[in-house]
């Protein structure tokens, strides 16, 4: 399965039970959408990031396979952009999983984004505005067809280049988190970026 090269197998088994996330896609999104704004953080900056959204403490190991994708992605966007892809569930896999995992890494994106404290660039409001009813979209049983699957590759192929072009030309700023920050700042800055996820 094409899961075992790209990694997706590691990452769901990682992260597909934490409570706080709709989906493992979700924390993928997430990292590229913060990467789009700012050097890949480290382990320990990922931590009170996401303890700013409410998770518990990750593992050491859970840890490290966060940063070590947020570096490899940050390394795919500036080396050559068009090779990047976002990490997703191969066809081996149903298109209403598929689907799923989309519509959650594209929330996870947005949220990310907004976290990093991303200005959006005139250009970029219609882009985040499109990766949002992508966010909220679902999967219907009628749709599990040819017409389907290529409507899928085709918004696929979209979602890809939406790091590329967030993070063409951006000047990257390093994240410090303060761990007595306000919550309440902090929570503002999440839900002014977080889409309405599907149920």
């Amino acid at each position: 399965m094409q899961d075992d090269i790209s990694g997706w197998n590691d990452w769901f088994a990682a992260f597909s039970n934490i409570p706080e996330l709709s989906h493992a896609a979700e924390l993928h999104g997430m990292v590229m959408g913060v990467i789009c704004v700012a050097e890949a953080p480290s382990p320990q900056v990922w931590q009170e990031l996401l303890m700013q959204l409410g998770f518990e403490r990750l593992s050491d190991e859970q840890l490290q396979l966060l940063s070590d994708e947020a570096e490899d992605a940050a390394a795919a966007l500036a080396d050559d952009a068009l090779d990047y892809a976002p990490l997703l569930p191969d066809d081996d896999h149903s298109l209403a999983e598929r689907v799923e995992a989309l519509a959650a890494w594209c929330g996870g994106l947005v949220l990310g984004f907004g976290l990093a404290g991303g200005q959006l660039r005139t250009d970029e409001e219609e882009l985040l505005r499109d990766v949002q009813e992508i966010a909220g979209m679902t999967f219907e049983p009628e749709d599990d067809d040819e017409e389907g699957e290529e409507g899928y590759a085709d918004l696929v192929e979209f979602v890809r280049l939406i790091p590329v072009s967030l993070a063409t030309g951006r000047a990257k700023k390093l994240l410090v988190v303060e761990t007595t920050q306000d919550d309440d700042a902090a929570s503002s800055v999440v839900e002014m970026f977080q889409p309405d996820r599907p149920s």
